[in-house]
């Protein structure tokens, strides 16, 4: 595990001591991770329980078609990785999540790594939304006893909205949060239980809408920011290591559907740094999608009053809200394969890199592991 470590441009020690007392004979620990912080914490939780002797099994579900437990025999712990998309779990883990199968005898767990930051020497939490409270009631439905839920804040990866942060604040926030991890792990491999997720709850519901929106029209247009430039050289890593095969290679070039995930691993692992983020398409869909959905509630739901129900204002706002998504998918839909047409052309091309902040060198890539641009094609991104 230390090698993992050294990966990243540092040795970190551990601090917390080996877990005694284990009272479990195996431990399933299953993850999936965009660029790098669900994996980092499924392999610090592995890495106590190993010390310990227990019998671990890690693994990664990208791509996931069936769901084979391992065999076993005596009391049994399960364990969920993943990362926060829209305060939500992405769906590639809910999906995984609600194929489990039910009335499996062992105790689970949920650990989730969240947006994170930095202000000086001050740490900032991230906030989970529903992404411990959804997944842990489909678990309970399906019969599993609910041992633990733990909140990790880990680096923000989501470049297409900040750059990456700075390699010292990426290194004490790795610092600290292993810590937090092996205490995690001690707890509950000795028989406790931590619900740490409830400290943060009252804000997490307060968000809650936000994940729902994100869900059912958010992913989607951020599925759509996406583009590579002319110094894509066609190596085929973003479509092979896409983690829900999210990309396809189309007019020679990678086109992102609607499966797109935005778990960040193509572009912060790109070896060109031929990805980017489409700021300037981006903005320019927003604004369009408000003009053309403040037109049509004029024209239609204002003029017809059996529509337009003054009485109720919260109705007005939810079919306004509706609206500009319907609206904001539909123009979506057809303006990114317009705008992946047209990037065969070379003065659009050098349009859309210019209009994207992504482009610049202070806008830094996310990658906690290091892997230099050899590695990067040699190596597996999860």
């Amino acid at each position: 595990m230390n090698g993992w470590l050294i990966d990243i441009g540092t040795k970190v020690t551990y601090l917390y001591k080996v877990t005694e007392g284990i009272k479990y004979d195996q431990l399933l620990l299953y993850y999936f991770s965009g660029t790098g912080n669900a994996k980092m914490c499924a392999h610090w939780f592995a890495e106590k329980a190993r010390e310990g002797g227990l019998d671990t099994h890690l693994i990664n579900i990208d791509r996931f078609s069936e769901i084979i437990l391992p065999e076993h025999s005596g009391k049994r712990m399960i364990g969920f990785f993943s990362p926060t998309h829209g305060f939500n779990l992405p769906p590639i883990m809910l999906k995984f999540i609600s194929r489990f199968p039910k009335n499996i005898e062992a105790d689970v767990f949920i650990l989730n790594t969240r947006a994170g930051m930095k202000l000086y020497k001050f740490f900032l939490p991230g906030l989970s939304g529903v992404a411990q409270f959804f997944p842990a009631l489909i678990l309970k439905i399906k019969g599993y006893s609910i041992i633990g839920m733990q909140p990790i804040d880990l680096p923000s990866n989501w470049v297409f909205l900040h750059p990456g942060l700075r390699k010292k604040v990426v290194l004490s926030m790795i610092e600290k949060h292993q810590r937090i991890v092996g205490q995690f792990a001690d707890k509950l491999l000795s028989g406790g239980k931590k619900y740490m997720a409830f400290w943060s709850f009252p804000f997490d519901l307060l968000i809650a809408p936000v994940a729902l929106g994100y869900y059912f029209v958010g992913r989607f247009f951020l599925a759509k920011t996406l583009f590579a430039t002319s110094r894509c050289n066609a190596c085929m890593l973003c479509v092979e290591n896409c983690p829900t095969k999210a990309i396809k290679w189309i007019d020679d070039r990678p086109f992102w559907t609607w499966k797109c995930e935005s778990c960040m691993r193509c572009i912060n692992r790109c070896p060109e740094r031929a990805i980017q983020t489409a700021h300037g398409f981006t903005a320019f869909i927003l604004y369009l999608s408000t003009l053309v959905s403040a037109w049509i509630f004029t024209k239609i739901f204002v003029n017809y009053t059996d529509l337009y129900l003054m009485d109720k204002p919260w109705l007005n706002d939810l079919l306004w809200n509706v609206l500009i998504s319907c609206v904001l998918l539909i123009l979506v839909f057809f303006a990114y394969r317009l705008m992946h047409y047209c990037l065969q052309f070379g003065w659009f091309s050098g349009l859309m890199d210019i209009s994207s902040l992504s482009r610049w060198r202070w806008w830094r890539r996310y990658l906690p592991n290091k892997l230099n641009r050899k590695k990067n094609r040699n190596t597996d991104l999860s």
